[in-house]
């Protein structure tokens, strides 16, 4: 089944989803039995493929504002010492952006037992606020705080239970399933804080949507599941170099018009294409591009021009390996340091700066020694202009960058 079709049948089962948790009772827990991990890291339960899948963007909103976020399998692994076994994980990193701003970093751990069932060893966060780090709230790991939980079972069914954080006085979550048939499996989280959250899971795909009060978070693309193949359109490089003519602290407001326009037709005949919430995110992107190139509003240029280049990055995902579209949003994140930087926006720069190495830290790998040095040696150098408060520094090393 593809992306849009999972798409279609969750949207028709929300009703549906949101009617069984209003009448579901707590069943048996699956999560008692203590788990044996003879092979951990190759994860085939096909509800969480995370060993299969190298990134995955979801899109959504929170608290009214766009919601974003990126999913991607490190190429590195940790080993955890629990119940008198040595369990080695994969390890996934977990970024959020809110309004397009980094909201969240959180690096998971998950190992597969040998009946199939996924566990979760816990997880490093940091929670940011103005671009710095104000908590970690949500951190645990397992052996050193408690148990690992399971995360998904080998074999859901309607009624299942099971706890996948399960630290008393720290962090608690405990899911039921809905259902259990058909593609799609349908569970409801109850957290520490009370919070009910429901959720869908697609084989191949894992975690498809999250709804909350508050919060809808759906799969925009997954690879390599999504995967086409072959070269990128010239299209999209197209639109990111329109994109990276409007993200300057001053563009040429004569010229950005045509700009705007070119985008526009370029983007016509790959629209039909494109998986549906990236179709509806770069055309609503580009309709505000325009207008606001019409009216000569540089905020609103420049947030609909960050949108624009990294839906187009996105879709670029469909044709390159993660590492090589995240060396490119490198790129993208540091024009961004120099247009905030020019407004004297220190926190936003500190945010970007944050964005930058979290990225760094998955695609260091696709770099050339040289190339990784010079980038290595350029962050620093941000990290530390940032922290200072010198902005026309961190411009300085963002334009090298972006140059790199």
């Amino acid at each position: 089944m593809t992306i849009d079709a999972l798409r279609t049948v969750g949207v028709a089962l929300v009703a549906v989803v949101s009617l069984a948790a209003c009448g579901s009772a707590h069943g048996s827990r699956v999560d008692l039995a203590t788990p044996r991990f003879s092979h951990p890291t190759p994860i085939t339960n096909p509800l969480f493929p995370i060993s299969e899948l190298t990134q995955v963007i979801q899109l959504g909103e929170e608290a009214n504002q766009p919601l974003r976020v990126e999913v991607t399998l490190l190429p590195e692994t940790r080993v955890f010492d629990w119940d008198g076994q040595r369990v080695e994980t994969l390890v996934s990193q977990y970024v959020a952006y809110r309004g397009g701003r980094i909201l969240e970093v959180a690096v998971d751990y998950y190992a597969q037992a040998d009946d199939g069932a996924v566990w979760y060893f816990g997880e490093d966060v940091d929670n940011y606020r103005d671009g710095r780090v104000a908590d970690h709230h949500g951190s645990w790991l397992a052996g050193r705080d408690g148990p690992p939980g399971m995360i998904m079972p080998a074999h859901p069914r309607t009624g299942d239970v099971y706890r996948p954080e399960n630290i008393p006085g720290l962090v608690f979550e405990e899911v039921t399933v809905l259902e259990a048939r058909g593609e799609m499996l349908r569970v409801e989280e109850h957290l520490m804080e009370g919070d009910i959250e429901h959720k869908e899971f697609s084989p191949g795909y894992g975690e498809f949507r999250a709804l909350a009060p508050d919060e809808m978070l759906t799969v925009a693309l997954a690879v390599p599941v999504d995967a086409l193949g072959g070269p990128a359109p010239g299209a999209l490089a197209e639109l990111r170099r329109g994109a990276t003519d409007v993200l300057q602290p001053s563009p040429d407001w004569a010229g950005l018009p045509a700009v705007a326009a070119a985008s526009s037709r370029m983007w016509e005949p790959l629209a039909a294409g494109a998986p549906e919430l990236l179709r509806a995110e770069m055309t609503t992107a580009l309709a505000a591009l325009t207008a606001a190139v019409d009216v000569r509003d540089l905020r609103a240029a420049h947030a609909a021009a960050m949108t624009v280049a990294q839906a187009g990055l996105d879709l670029q995902l469909r044709h390159q390996a993660p590492p090589q579209v995240d060396l490119q949003r490198l790129g993208l994140w540091a024009r961004q340091v120099v247009v905030d930087a020019a407004s004297g926006d220190g926190a936003a720069v500190s945010g970007d700066v944050a964005a930058l190495e979290t990225i760094w830290r998955r695609a260091h790998q696709a770099a050339d020694p040289a190339g990784a040095g010079r980038v290595t040696d350029l962050l620093a150098r941000l990290q530390a202009a940032a922290e200072s408060g010198d902005l026309p520094a961190a411009a300085r090393a963002a334009e090298g960058l972006s140059d790199l």
